[in-house]
């Protein structure tokens, strides 16, 4: 999955600082000069990829139907504890679903969610 970055800064900061997924690695995107890939670990051998493409004008993030609704990450019960405490300091607006799930968007608007289970769980039941 790829999002898109308007500020390569600031999406760095949110989620390598803020949310603790390394920045893995990044490139210059193949396919538009002067735009740059990046990639970040979010655990369990799975990373999220962003592009940035600076000069293009792209419109703010929208959630469309047959578009991307969230991203849903699973985390540790201890992580997701940290994090949620880590999104209250920094002030982002968050919405806590089930004692589980804690859905928000990131500084372009992708709505996020971190799920405190293990991966292939939700809720107490297994899923893969």
């Amino acid at each position: 999955m790829a999002l898109l970055s308007s500020d390569v800064e600031r999406t760095i900061a949110f989620y390598q600082e803020l949310l603790e997924f390394p920045l893995t690695e990044i490139i210059e995107n193949r396919d538009y000069k002067g735009s740059n890939h990046f990639f970040f670990d979010i655990g369990n051998g799975n990373l999220l990829a962003f592009f940035d493409f600076p000069g293009l004008d792209l419109e703010p993030y929208q959630e469309v139907l047959g578009g991307l609704h969230h991203v849903a990450i699973s985390v540790d019960p201890a992580t997701w504890e940290r994090l949620r405490g880590k999104l209250e300091m920094a002030g982002v607006p968050h919405q806590i679903e089930s004692g589980a799930s804690i859905y928000f968007k990131d500084p372009d608007g992708a709505r996020l969610e971190l799920l405190a289970d293990h991966l292939g769980e939700m809720y107490g039941s297994h899923v893969l």
